[in-house]
């Protein structure tokens, strides 16, 4: 099946997240904003209410909307998960953990609203990052360490924290270096992730846009501090 996936363009976001599992399995696929023509049917798609934000994903006449619902639907067509739908429950269930956690590294940069500039919150945005350095990232990457395994079967959730510490080593490189000393099994499933043949070819290609400033993981050292 051609699968097309609809994403802002000019950021990896929550819709690298679909894309690293495509790329990973060498799927059919087409990145349709990038395209000439491309936004103005994410558009008309948001305006027909099949989906209330992007990502999307368009597979014939299915369009679904949400990073954990599309990847839930998306992996077993791409043998990303098993056949078990109780282990597919509970991959599920570390995705929309997963969910969270981005959530919560986006509020870092933007805790009062999306609609306001980073300059307009910034003494918001020193005391929201200084609390998920010291409580909240240590938290959930030691739920992740306790659930990390490093040898058997790739997962797309294993796709999906290996996108997670890449961002947060962008946004927060000091408080990651000290943090991952102590999370040692989510570092080589990072590694073992990272050297998979498909996905490296895609990491050291232009179709992976580089982390910037307008994305979920944004890098100001004042909040890394």
């Amino acid at each position: 099946m051609h699968y097309e996936l609809l994403y802002w363009p000019e950021i990896q976001g929550r819709g690298e997240f679909v894309r690293l599992a495509l790329e990973d399995a060498g799927a059919d696929y087409s990145d349709l904003a990038r395209e000439p023509g491309g936004m103005k049917q994410m558009q008309a798609v948001l305006q027909a209410h099949q989906g209330f934000a992007p990502p999307l994903l368009r597979a014939g006449k299915l369009v679904l909307a949400q990073t954990a619902t599309i990847l839930h639907w998306l992996a077993p067509r791409l043998g990303l998960a098993p056949a078990s739908e109780n282990v597919r429950a509970q991959l599920n269930q570390a995705q929309l953990t997963l969910a969270d956690w981005i959530v919560e590294v986006h509020d870092t940069h933007h805790p009062i609203a999306s609609s306001l500039y980073y300059e307009d919150q910034r003494a918001e945005a020193l005391r929201r990052s200084e609390l998920f350095r010291k409580e909240r990232l240590p938290k959930f990457l030691g739920y992740f360490e306790a659930t990390a395994h490093t040898s058997g079967r790739i997962h797309y959730v294993d796709l999906s924290l290996f996108q997670m510490i890449e961002g947060l080593r962008y946004a927060f490189p000091r408080a990651m270096k000290r943090l991952e000393r102590r999370h040692p099994k989510l570092v080589a499933a990072r590694d073992r992730v990272a050297r998979r043949p498909r996905l490296r070819a895609y990491l050291e290609s232009e179709r992976r846009l580089p982390f910037n400033q307008q994305g979920i993981f944004r890098h100001y050292p004042e909040l890394d501090a």
